[in-house]
């Protein structure tokens, strides 16, 4: 364990458990000064095959600032760990801040997600399924669960099936690729759709969430945000859909200093702060 900080908040390098011999890695952005403060999960994308828990970096430190604890999460990857792997690394980092929130100063009750891209699709997975018995399979010392208060999601690949039928469409074999690394089969990839799942299950337990979304993002169909929220509302969950002109994918951790960047990272920390006040 290292550790690192300014005024506001301290930096924290831990290891939150293991998948078998595989560490599992995690950068911890703690406020100084204050206690009982909202945590999130931060969940990287990468196309299911790529990406470390620095992707966001450039959002953490403002986030953490403003008196709200971050866990950016390192999880295994494809093509050498598929499907539900990664989720159930995912999950274990959902508990392990869960549990470990009172030591850190956090309030536990007040734990939510951050994911972007192929990250929102693994972390809304554990969202819909927090107990599926595949996403739970790496053990905790502690009877958390992988619940959330409330999440916020960045261009999600909330319809895998769709996203990859689009890539091969236009050709885009590098995400063709990555989906099968990932899913193997289309099949998986229907079973693993939280569009697919939040469709025929109205029964959810869903938290408040906040969709963030850029319309000139290549990555996922021009629908695939409006659908999803739409689902999202049907099933009797609080989303909010923020849309962002001309931007692409990941068009935060692209260009931070950005004035949409700007005003999207401050619209994500002021919803964190109204789901906890």
């Amino acid at each position: 364990m290292s550790a690192s900080g300014n005024a506001a908040y301290e930096v924290t390098e831990i290891e939150f458990g293991r998948a078998g011999d595989v560490p599992l890695l995690a950068r911890l952005y703690s406020p100084k000064g204050v206690s009982g403060f909202p945590a999130i999960v931060d969940v990287h994308g990468g196309a299911w095959t790529g990406g470390s828990r620095m992707d966001n970096a450039s959002m953490h430190p403002a986030i953490a600032a403003s008196g709200i604890m971050v866990l950016a999460l390192e999880f295994r990857l494809a093509p050498g760990t598929p499907y539900p792997g990664p989720v159930a690394d995912i999950n274990l980092g959902i508990r392990w801040l869960k549990a470990n929130a009172a030591r850190l100063g956090a309030d536990p009750e007040r734990v939510g997600g951050l994911g972007t891209s192929s990250g929102g699709h693994q972390l809304l997975l554990n969202v819909l399924r927090p107990h599926d018995p595949r996403y739970t399979a790496l053990p905790l010392a502690d009877d958390a669960d992988a619940s959330l208060a409330y999440l916020v999601v960045c261009w999600p690949i909330s319809d895998p099936v769709a996203r990859y039928k689009m890539a091969k469409e236009t050709g885009n074999d590098r995400l063709v690729n990555n989906h099968q690394a990932y899913f193997g089969i289309e099949a998986v990839m229907l079973e693993a759709s939280p569009q697919h799942i939040i469709d025929g299950d109205l029964s959810l337990k869903l938290p408040p969430a906040l969709l963030i979304q850029g319309t000139k993002d290549a990555n996922v169909t021009p629908d695939m945000a409006d659908r999803f929220a739409a689902a999202y509302a049907k099933a009797g969950g609080k989303i909010v859909l923020k849309k962002f002109e001309g931007q692409p994918h990941a068009f935060i951790p692209q260009n931070p200093a950005a004035p949409a960047s700007v005003e999207a990272l401050g619209l994500i920390i002021d919803f964190i702060q109204g789901q906890t006040a």
